[in-house]
């Protein structure tokens, strides 16, 4: 049977996926960063829940052999975990930014080259890395997310060069608005990492934090980003990227056609 393992399935995306994934009979290792979420998530029947931080080096290996010890296989890895620090570059400090690229990059980066050997040794298997809509296009005030999503694109266009003459798949997703926390996530750390009083900016992040509640324009429920994944795992060869939303497919389209110029004064009215 085949397996996977998912990082941050607290909420959200990682959640719904792991779920959905077990009612299709795929064996799921979901993974959670808190204790309270690894217990809800064995509540939900995944025995095998596990913690993991991705931050942690020491607790990717221990996840990694405590499913080989189970299953002697992964057969897919996706990289789930991640969130968003909005605010405008001059108002995040660096230390801020690098808190960003620990979870959403340097966490990425070490589970997949931890989980290389082991799909290089098995002779296969899929490392799927949640990009974002943001990774193809930038959003005023979301720098640090638009620049780790662009540095997963990066880091995973490199990785499908060099692992192109083996089985192991790279696989980007880049998804657009999902139904899930992210949002107030995002809210919290804007309120604990920019100092919104004494912005140039503070008009406009009151602003986003009253449209929290909002309606997203092309929204599309968590069981889209499941959908694919399961697409991804039922395939002999997946494709190298895959467009979740209607939103990715129209800005990643605006992307190739518009100037630059023209472009910008389009994303300033959505940012």
């Amino acid at each position: 049977m085949t397996n996977i393992v998912i990082t941050g399935c607290s909420t959200g995306i990682g959640l719904e996926t792991a779920k959905y994934l077990q009612d299709k009979f795929i064996t799921v290792y979901p993974t959670a960063r808190d204790p309270k979420d690894v217990e809800m998530l064995k509540e939900l029947g995944f025995e095998h829940a596990m913690q993991l931080d991705v931050r942690n080096p020491d607790e990717i290996k221990t996840v990694i052999t405590k499913v080989l010890e189970l299953d002697s296989k992964i057969d897919v890895w996706f990289n789930n975990a991640g969130y968003g620090q909005p605010g405008a570059m001059e108002d995040i400090s660096t230390a801020t930014l690098r808190e960003q690229f620990e979870t959403n990059v340097f966490g990425l980066h070490e589970c997949t080259r931890q989980i290389i050997p082991v799909m290089r040794k098995q002779g296969q298997g899929k490392i799927i890395q949640h990009s974002s809509v943001l990774g193809l296009i930038s959003l005023f005030g979301k720098g640090s997310y638009n620049a780790s999503k662009y540095a997963i694109e990066g880091l995973t266009d490199t990785l499908r060069l060099e692992l192109k003459n083996t089985h192991i798949y790279p696989v980007l997703l880049n998804t657009g608005s999902i139904t899930s926390h992210f949002r107030e996530t995002a809210v919290k750390k804007l309120q604990e990492n920019v100092d919104i009083e004494h912005s140039v900016f503070k008009e406009k992040y009151l602003s986003s934090i009253e449209g929290t509640q909002k309606k997203v324009p092309f929204n599309e429920e968590a069981e889209s980003v499941a959908r694919v994944i399961h697409k991804i795992i039922l395939a002999d060869r997946p494709k190298p990227r895959y467009y979740i939303t209607k939103a990715t497919y129209l800005l990643g389209y605006l992307k190739r056609i518009l100037s630059t110029s023209v472009l910008d004064r389009l994303l300033m009215k959505l940012g």
